[in-house]
């Protein structure tokens, strides 16, 4: 039921072929009949007689309120395209997928759509198609990006396959693969390391303003990724007892952390500084933005990201460093604290290993050793003073 005009319609609307044809010519250039409430599009106006066979063909599934199948034999990579983006639009619409997910499957339906052409049809692709459409992205991305690419294209084919679209599993011929780990060893290697040192993230908190130091002191702090910080609920911090209790958004594993008392302090000047937010989705929110919206990375681009290239940019921290090496910098360290259960629970990494399906509780003093390992080593003597006083010792529930 997609809008099949290409051209630019006439200016006069044509007349119907004959009395009884059903369909009428609607403004956008194409026969058109509306069905419980709602306007279908058929075919252009040069082409009547497809349009209404097209018709003919939707008519008893469109009046019984169903989607009408799509024909296998003549389905297009457009026509394919939005049926699967459309599909992941009502995951979206629920909170079943994030924005972020989807705008990557609409990239890679995009690039599908650029390489194979809109009209072409899925049953006239080939091995040799997905070979050269491999070559392409790897000369526009790197093997990250290139990797998540290809397995979003895939869930494109496997879609059209597992909903009966396609008769038969696409095939990729042997070239549309991720890239290999060598690869992604070499590309590592090439970027260098992803760690800040104890002296680069001090001079960022020194000229970090607010609410930016308290967002980057929850990423050295608790391990915070942008999306954690952008999403951070009010409700998930206690300035009182310096706790967060906030699963991680991107795989709802639940997760617990002490707070440093600068960071409390940070949290405290951000709260109270937080600009009036201008959508009611964001008032619940710990950080807003100077024009009233939430921090959370969207889908055109990350307000955590950009101010932290900026601040990373004027301090002269050069390299393929962002925010999100925090993140980095907090696991290898917090790892030398020789607790990786205390440590995956402050992550919010779920394991696999049997000893999680076993493992029933983790002292919150566990995660205040790791945390505390971290604090002294970066702020040296400073960070031997207690993390926080009067902090309860409840017992948390282990992550996997």
């Amino acid at each position: 039921m997609s809008k099949c005009h290409s051209t630019k319609p006439p200016h006069t609307k044509p007349a119907k072929p004959y009395a009884s044809y059903p369909l009428y010519a609607h403004n956008a250039g194409v026969w058109a009949k509306k069905i419980r409430g709602r306007v279908h599009y058929f075919g252009v106006w040069a082409d009547p007689d497809g349009a209404l066979a097209k018709y003919l063909e939707q008519k008893d599934a469109l009046h019984a309120g169903r989607t009408p199948r799509p024909d296998t034999e003549v389905i297009t990579v457009k026509e394919l395209a939005n049926l699967f983006l459309n599909r992941k639009q009502q995951r979206a619409d629920v909170g079943e997928l994030s924005p972020r997910t989807w705008k990557d499957y609409k990239d890679a339906c995009d690039e599908i759509v650029a390489a194979f052409g809109q009209q072409r049809l899925l049953a006239d692709l080939a091995p040799d198609d997905f070979g050269t459409l491999r070559n392409k992205l790897a000369q526009k991305f790197g093997p990250h990006r290139l990797a998540k690419t290809i397995q979003c294209i895939r869930s494109v084919f496997k879609f059209a396959f597992e909903t009966g679209v396609l008769p038969a599993p696409i095939r990729y011929g042997t070239e549309f693969q991720r890239p290999s780990k060598k690869t992604f060893r070499l590309h590592r290697a090439k970027q260098g390391s992803k760690l800040f040192t104890a002296e680069e993230i001090r001079r960022m908190l020194d000229k970090a303003g607010t609410p930016l130091r308290a967002i980057i002191l929850l990423g050295i702090n608790c391990g915070f990724g942008n999306s954690d910080c952008g999403n951070l609920p009010l409700s998930a911090v206690n300035l009182e007892t310096c706790w967060v209790d906030y699963p991680r958004p991107k795989t709802g594993i639940p997760r617990r952390c002490p707070l440093w008392p600068e960071t409390v302090q940070a949290l405290r000047e951000a709260i109270a500084n937080r600009p009036e937010p201008k959508r009611e989705e964001d008032a619940a929110l710990v950080f807003i933005t100077k024009r009233g919206f939430g921090w959370a990375k969207d889908i055109a681009d990350s307000p955590v990201t950009k101010e932290t290239r900026k601040l990373l940019n004027s301090l002269g921290i050069n390299g393929h460093r962002n925010f999100y090496c925090l993140r980095h910098t907090f696991r290898t360290i917090a790892d030398e604290a020789k607790d990786q259960p205390a440590a995956d629970y402050i992550m919010g990494h779920e394991t696999s290993h049997m000893s999680s399906v076993y493992r029933e509780r983790i002292r919150n003093e566990r995660l205040r050793t790791v945390v505390e390992h971290v604090r002294l080593w970066l702020f040296g003597d400073e960070g031997t003073k207690p993390v926080a006083a009067g902090m309860d010792l409840r017992v948390m529930q282990p992550s996997g």
